[in-house]
């Protein structure tokens, strides 16, 4: 097949978007080469405008979705809501290194259900920094908690549509709604991810201190500590200033649970707009609209505040990136896959889980996961399949999306998040302390789930 300028043009518009991505110099926005390498790609010509418009369409909802999502978390560090839970874990843990583990991946468990993947390591890493450091713990005893949570928290994304938003985005492209991926998923995502927190406690053991200070208060930070923030522009979630902390002593724990099962009421809610067919993105918007009444009634703070602490850029990127991989798919790049995977996949549920799930999780951690899963879904709506493989498919893709691309730190843009955040912390970690880590316990979970996937499906739809 000869190439067109066109395609050449679009080749070297990912390549450079890629590479950018992965080196931010200066530390530079990931949004910023996204958007350069969509406009090179439309200037190609491989992409036109009508695709244009199936694009926006495509990815608007998501990213409402998970920008209402960031709104929710804003608001609750304005009620102190992380700090109150950054002492919880302490107290829970009972002076025990080894139940403060525990504790610590099931915060990041349910801090990327509630929100998102990348909102959860935001939230959660600054947490644990500021409550290791108040227990006295030496950097090689902060590292089991750093690392297990940092994985569990971006791997915690594939269970459920909604926690990731090239998920959401893959979602409609396949036409799957959100009960469905949830009835077939959740299963053996999660089972996968009690698998991978084992094999991360046999790693850790000896690492793990067995006894720990019994009380701490995270109250007695600094009135203007900040944790850092993902980029050189503003963090979304900085402002950890006086209020937050008198906030927190001012609710009592009532107060914070009910915040709690509100926000948690609101994730059911999307659920249930998604079986009945209505947009997931006005329930998101609604429940994050009441959170900013609640704040505004009680803490007096204005919602215009959200403007600022927003980050835009998460839509520009995903629109921009989406861009860029429509024009491969429209050179051909889904083809080449199509022909390939189509005859090994097609009729067997075990050889489409596993076959996908490791494609995308050699794609994602060579390209990152953002561009692997969209490349991995168009290859899939090309294929032919029959529905069910379809689906069983598309669902391997997302775990070797949110599971196996966290074989090196350059798999997701929240691994590299995370490590920029330890480096401000001066929290030494190298690649290769981390990949030590990784290649042991990536490969088996990646194995151990995507053939759980198989089985469970097999199970739920005995007739195929």
């Amino acid at each position: 097949m000869v190439l067109t300028t066109g395609a050449w043009l679009t080749i070297l518009s990912f390549l450079i978007t890629v590479i950018l991505i992965l080196w931010r110099p200066r530390g530079l926005n990931e949004a910023v080469p996204a958007t350069f390498g969509a406009l090179l790609v439309l200037l190609s010509g491989t992409v036109s405008l009508t695709d244009l418009a199936t694009i926006s369409g495509t990815v608007s909802g998501a990213a409402i979705t998970i920008m209402a999502t960031i709104v929710m978390a804003i608001v609750l560090e304005s009620f102190g809501f992380f700090v109150w839970a950054a002492e919880g874990l302490a107290i829970r843990a009972k002076g025990s290194g080894i139940r403060l583990f525990w504790y610590v991946n099931l915060l990041c468990f349910l801090m990327t259900l509630f929100f998102n993947n990348d909102g959860s390591i935001l939230i959660t890493t600054p947490i644990l920094l500021i409550m290791l450091r108040h227990l006295g713990l030496k950097n090689h005893q902060k590292i089991p908690y750093l690392l297990s949570g940092a994985l569990i928290a971006t791997a915690s994304s594939a269970p459920i549509g909604v926690s990731n938003i090239v998920n959401l985005i893959a979602l409609k492209i396949v036409h799957m709604d959100l009960y469905m991926h949830t009835l077939m998923m959740f299963v053996p995502a999660t089972l996968g991810l009690l698998f991978l927190t084992f094999l991360l406690f046999l790693c850790f053991y000896k690492q793990l201190p067995k006894r720990i200070p019994k009380t701490v208060s995270i109250t007695t930070l600094p009135p203007h500590h900040n944790p850092p923030h993902k980029s050189a522009g503003h963090h979304p979630l900085s402002d950890r200033s006086v209020a937050a902390t008198l906030v927190k002593q001012k609710y009592s724990n009532r107060f914070m649970q009910n915040v709690l099962l509100f926000v948690f009421a609101i994730r059911l809610s999307l659920f249930g707009a998604s079986y009945i067919h209505i947009p997931i993105e006005m329930v998101a918007v609604a429940g994050s609209i009441v959170l900013l009444l609640w704040r505004w009634i009680y803490l007096k703070v204005s919602p215009k505040d959200i403007v600022t602490k927003i980050p835009w850029h998460i839509l520009v990127f995903a629109f921009g990136m989406y861009i860029i991989i429509y024009g491969l798919n429209n050179i051909g790049l889904t083809e080449s896959l199509v022909a390939l995977f189509e005859p090994l996949v097609s009729g067997n549920l075990m050889n489409a889980s596993l076959l996908m799930g490791g494609l995308l999780s050699v794609m994602s951690t060579i390209f990152n996961n953002h561009p692997a899963l969209m490349v991995g879904t168009l290859t899939l709506t090309h294929m032919g399949l029959d529905p069910l493989t379809l689906k069983i498919s598309y669902l391997a893709s997302v775990i070797g999306s949110d599971i196996g691309s966290l074989l090196l730190p350059i798999g997701t843009l929240a691994s590299l998040i995370w490590l920029h955040i330890l480096k401000q912390h001066k929290v030494k970690m190298s690649w290769k302390e981390y990949m030590k880590v990784t290649f042991i316990v990536i490969p088996p979970t990646l194995v151990f789930t995507l053939v759980g996937l198989a089985l469970w499906v097999s199970w739920l739809y005995p007739s195929h």
